[in-house]
């Protein structure tokens, strides 16, 4: 079931709409007619929608590490508009930290928010998604969710899985008309790179010069433009076929092509040792 035609435009679930994408594509959105149910951690950080925008918004307080509060919020945004068109998980942060020296608390508590808030909106999404005939799951994930960088590391890691849950939702839910896309920003000048965005853990001494040139480097990466990315999001959520995945910005491509023609290679190169420990079929 699409509703690109209707008037009364498409019907959006944000979770993470406090700032960075959440807040630029909830604005956006709102901006083209559509209506939002923003959620955040912290209600006053999206009051200002309301005031902006009126009764083409619900802003809902949501932390996406409570499983209850997902299904509920979710259960709440859907009787609201009487649909969801669009669910878009954008909650997430970053652990800074090699992986010696994140601590399994650290880590837990970043796949609580990156990995398994998510899934809790899917999972309290897709009965109401299928109910109605259909939806489009957005999640956004990075291009680290090919490629890896050190220091952030576990990030990584939650993006390789976040990924992953994707695609196989993707060929799971298609026969009941629920469309799946991945969006993998680049590097970009959201807030995504604040403290309320990263946490750190200890560092070792140890990694201190490692750690400095790594942040060196970062700083001196091109950064794309937030506000340049709306149309990009709509022309996906308008598609009668959106792709699976699609890359934000125009420096993703040439990193990952390059990471997979590395990774061929090698397998290639090593396919000789793989094929002797296939052993004899019985």
């Amino acid at each position: 079931m699409t509703h690109q035609n209707d008037n009364s435009g498409k019907v959006w679930f944000i979770t993470g709409a406090s700032r960075g994408f959440g807040r630029v594509w909830a604005d956006a959105a709102l901006k083209r007619g559509d209506k939002v149910v923003a959620t955040a951690r912290k209600l006053e950080s999206i009051a200002d929608l309301k005031e902006k925008y009126g009764a083409n918004v619900l802003t809902l307080e949501l932390d996406v590490t409570n499983p209850n509060q997902v299904k509920a919020t979710v259960a709440q945004a859907h009787a609201h508009f009487g649909r969801l068109d669009i669910v878009l998980n954008n909650a997430g942060y970053s652990l800074v930290g090699t992986i010696e020296e994140c601590s399994a608390d650290e880590i837990k508590a970043m796949y609580e928010t990156n990995v398994l808030g998510p899934v809790a909106v899917i999972q309290a999404a897709l009965p109401l998604l299928r109910e109605q005939g259909g939806g489009h799951i957005l999640g956004t994930s990075s291009n680290l969710g090919h490629v890896v960088l050190p220091v952030i590391g576990y990030y990584c890691s939650t993006k390789w899985a976040f990924e992953a849950i994707h695609e196989s939702l993707a060929l799971e839910v298609k026969d009941f008309g629920i469309k799946v896309t991945i969006i993998e920003p680049g590097a970009y000048a959201t807030e995504f790179g604040t403290q309320d965005s990263l946490k750190f853990a200890a560092g070792l001494d140890i990694y201190q010069d490692f750690k400095t040139q790594f942040f060196n480097g970062l700083g001196e990466m091109e950064k794309g433009d937030p506000d340049a990315t709306p149309e990009a999001i709509f022309k996906i959520v308008d598609a009668e076929n959106p792709p699976l995945r699609i890359n934000l910005g125009s420096n993703n491509l040439p990193w990952v092509r390059a990471a997979y023609t590395e990774r061929l290679a090698s397998w290639e190169e090593w396919d000789a040792v793989a094929k002797t420990a296939q052993g004899v079929s019985k």
